[in-house]
């Protein structure tokens, strides 16, 4: 990257790093006959990453780190689970959007040495987030981490469980 004018002020917009581990999908929509070849595919701003496919299972257990720049925190982040089709187009099975203000507000109060556990935030499920249950932004072994339990929309059935770590950027802007 060097000391480029484009990676420089890359650099001087960047807040920092969101690591989203995409645990595992739960009771997830069948779309092939009896099951289903899930992946799910993460997106904010201009960025997408995805998981790989685990095979002929509902509840896959992913268990992969995707990270993502953070320019701006008022873009949710959309996470989509597809079925995997070999000879056609991938169906979807479902979406949700996470609003991450909560947890990078939760990161500005710069908190440190508190006991691992501590719960620093709730945040409660309501129509307009895609939360399944309450989620908690928690101190954990010295950084705060935000599990979460997300109901997919625009599916008959499906939650994916994530969970949320930033991650500092030697000479990034930061939060």
């Amino acid at each position: 990257m060097g000391d480029s004018p484009a990676a420089k002020s890359f650099m001087e917009d960047l807040l920092g790093l969101l690591r989203i581990h995409i645990k595992r999908g739960v009771n997830l929509a069948v779309r092939d006959v009896t099951s289903s070849d899930p992946y799910t595919v993460v997106k904010m701003g201009g960025q997408k990453l995805k998981t790989r496919v685990v095979k002929k299972d509902v509840n896959p257990e992913w268990n992969e780190e995707l990270t993502l720049s953070v320019m701006d925190p008022i873009e949710p982040l959309k996470l989509t689970v597809y079925d995997h089709d070999t000879f056609s187009m991938d169906d979807k099975m479902g979406d949700a959007e996470l609003d991450i203000r909560p947890y990078l507000e939760a990161l500005k109060m710069n908190l440190e040495g508190l006991p691992s556990g501590t719960i620093i935030t709730r945040i409660q499920p309501s129509r307009q987030n895609c939360l399944a249950e309450e989620s908690c932004v928690v101190f954990n072994n010295g950084k705060l981490v935000q599990d979460v339990v997300l109901r997919l929309r625009n599916v008959e059935c499906g939650e994916i469980e994530i969970q949320l770590q930033w991650i500092e950027l030697p000479g990034s802007k930061g939060l």
